[in-house]
């Protein structure tokens, strides 16, 4: 059945959908996925409840009762007002049925973007006041809905985010969103949400116009039937928007620059939403259609939301054969960087941390580290005065050994030593409960020579967090033959619940990011001894679309980390990876990177400063080659090696863990589809 038929389409209302075939009714039936109630008042309350389903999703089956409803309700002359909301706790709708749209073939995605279209069309045009009241999640196509209507009201609850994510599964907004938001927020901040795709809470949305009001969640219907009473908003003229093609021809250069042209529904996006602030809505409506039946034909969109599926299956997937039990209190042993940052995400998702020391000075800098994280957050609104207080109050310290046998989970997160995590975990062997798992935050030691040091090893875990925490979303957890099945589960629920992607390892040098990557950029370092420059070997992996080059990497990671995790590879792997003296070089000299202001670039006052030599051969194109070549192969060696489960955990962890472009599918993926080796 073609999805443009058996769909009611008001002529004078959408006339680009005339060109559908012929309409036909279906058959009323009762809907499976919405209840329709009309008060005494008049106002038509329609709920999204996916039967058997956390989630709201829009399909061809939810599409079609929606729409069935809107025609029972144009024809019910008791109705004078609409209320769209959904019983689902913490999602409003999530958007599209994603896994549904990369199975279709492209001529079945163009027919359910005209279905669509057409159904929140005639919402837009009931003679009625339209309300869409929010609570939880609200994206995309959920978030596509509620731009026809009227008034567009969301709960404070933290589950509430809004947006239109779509640019990053290499599509746009094509249900009406790129045309709308524009003519409601005017043409910068549109381009602003849909180009980046990101996601507000509700206090954010609502100073970005998206939404009029945010209250409670208890008071939303209350609310809905307040507005109802009220005179309809009208759209408000907003001067910005005549000089779209000039904003669009800024923000198309600002992307192109951003992006390197890598990234086409992004410039795309710019396109039609520039173009489609003006005129009739029909315009718009087709300018997008347009540009999302090129865009889908591209690889890109399907690596893009292959990876989506790749990271919602990691962030969702418990652990076979194990129990997850819940962690309420941890320990984080070590205040620096590392261990301030674990325990400030710990506590930002409710659990109780105990930070210790070896000394006052040291737990105030960590304390002082934490307060500028949260400060920061409060101050680019992301969390509450609220929040922080609580986070904040979560967090206790102390400088001397207590009792730990309350606390269900330890990370250690002390310095890169192996004689002193040893010691670390000797003692804490003596103040632990039997059954307390010991997690190490370690980005290369072994893990197993950790475990040896302490009775019932089977609880020892590592715990690779990323740095910086609070930004970075990857979790290496390394396990050993003997980690039980209950730790491991507990562990990976515990990740997951932080709002980080758990990736479970094989102890190894390097565990999996670290090795891939360690062959990579010592062959950046050989490649600017033998006389290419530093600019330009970043500058290539640029242009394949790394979001830092190798060079300035390690200049933001510390030569001195980086020389040690190389030195340990090389001394397990003598074999293939051998150990470059520059680095030493450097690292004697004082030359750390950004933390000291010298490294293979220059810092003053935080800037940074680029080397001006330039070398003439090789093309961008052969380093890339060989940088990229190297990425791939080591990933296929721990692949074949079984250091991570499968081909999928392996890409996902170094698009999260390294920024490898994502619209490249990740290292093996990309090896697969250019046929740089064998797969």
């Amino acid at each position: 059945m073609n999805l443009k038929q058996n769909i009611l389409i008001q002529p004078k209302a959408m006339k680009t959908l005339l060109n559908c075939p012929s309409i036909i009714h279906d058959p009323p039936m009762p809907p499976k996925h919405f209840r329709l109630d009309v008060d005494h008042d008049g106002i038509a309350w329609i709920t999204f409840d996916s039967p058997k389903s956390s989630v709201n999703v829009w399909n061809e089956e939810t599409l079609r009762e929606f729409n069935h409803l809107l025609e029972i309700i144009e024809h019910d002359t008791r109705v004078k007002a609409l209320v769209l909301r959904s019983a689902k706790e913490r999602i409003f709708i999530a958007g599209a049925d994603i896994k549904a749209i990369r199975n279709m073939q492209h001529v079945r995605v163009n027919e359910l973007i005209w279905l669509g279209q057409a159904v929140f069309d005639r919402l837009a045009r009931l003679r009625m006041p339209k309300i869409a009241a929010i609570n939880g999640a609200c994206m995309g196509g959920g978030f596509e809905v509620t731009l026809a209507c009227d008034w567009r009201i969301a709960s404070d609850h933290d589950s509430t985010k809004i947006g239109l994510p779509e640019t990053q599964l290499g599509i746009l907004p094509a249900w009406g969103g790129s045309t709308r938001l524009s003519r409601i927020v005017g043409v910068r901040k549109a381009l602003d949400l849909i180009t980046t795709g990101k996601l507000l809470n509700a206090n954010a949305a609502k100073r970005a116009g998206l939404v009029s009001y945010v209250v409670a969640v208890e008071r939303l219907d209350a609310l809905a039937c307040s507005l109802v009473r009220q005179k309809r908003p009208c759209l408000r003229f907003r001067f910005e928007n005549l000089f779209s093609a000039i904003i669009g021809h800024l923000a198309k250069r600002k992307a192109l620059e951003k992006t390197r042209g890598l990234y086409p529904s992004v410039t795309k996006a710019v396109e039609v939403v520039t173009h489609a602030v003006h005129g009739e809505i029909e315009k718009g409506l087709l300018l997008e259609r347009n540009a999302v039946a090129e865009l889908i034909k591209g690889r890109d969109s399907a690596r893009l939301i292959d990876l989506f599926f790749k990271r919602e299956e990691a962030n969702k997937r418990p652990v076979s054969g194990g129990t997850a039990l819940p962690i309420h209190d941890a320990t984080v042993i070590g205040a620096g960087v590392m261990g301030a940052g674990i325990a400030h995400i710990l506590a930002s998702r409710g659990i109780r941390v105990l930070m210790t020391d070896v000394s006052n000075d040291s737990l105030a800098r960590g304390l002082e580290r934490i307060q500028g994280l949260v400060g920061d957050a409060r101050r680019r609104r992301l969390v509450t005065e609220v929040q922080v207080r609580d986070t904040l109050d979560r967090i206790s310290t102390t400088h001397v050994p207590v009792p730990l046998n309350r606390h269900h989970l330890v990370i250690e997160a002390a310095t890169e030593s192996m004689e002193l995590k040893r010691k670390i975990f000797a003692d804490l062997a003596a103040r632990v409960a039997e059954d307390t798992i010991l997690a190490t935050n370690t980005s290369a030691l072994s893990v197993s020579d950790l475990a040896k040091t302490v009775p019932n090893p089977e609880r020892v875990i590592g715990l690779h967090f990323f740095n910086p925490v609070h930004r970075m979303p990857l979790v290496e957890i390394i396990t050993l033959p003997e980690t039980s099945p209950d730790v491991l589960a507990t562990v990976v629920s515990f990740v997951q619940k932080l709002g980080k992607t758990p990736v479970v390892v094989k102890d190894s040098p390097g565990f999996l990011v670290n090795r891939i990557l360690v062959p990579y950029l010592m062959e950046a370092v050989r490649l600017h001894e033998s006389g290419i420059s530093v600019k330009d070997i970043d500058e290539a992996m640029l242009e394949f679309g790394m979001p830092m080059g190798p060079m300035r990497l390690l200049d933001e990671i510390g030569l001195d980390v980086a020389a040690h995790v190389a030195k340990t590879l090389a001394s397990a792997f003598p074999d293939r990876f051998s150990h470059t003296d520059a680095l030493d070089k450097m690292v004697n000299e004082g030359h750390l990177g950004k933390k000291t202001g010298q490294g293979f670039y220059r810092y003053e006052n935080g800037k940074e400063i680029v080397p001006t030599t330039h070398s003439d051969l090789p093309r961008h194109e052969s380093i890339q080659t060989n940088l990229a070549l190297l990425i791939s192969q080591e990933a296929m060696r721990c692949l074949k090696e079984g250091i991570a489960r499968n081909a999928d955990d392996i890409d996902l962890a170094m698009v999260l863990g390294t920024g490898y472009p994502p619209f490249r599918g990740g290292p093996i993926t990309f090896a697969r589809d250019t046929g740089i080796i064998d797969y």
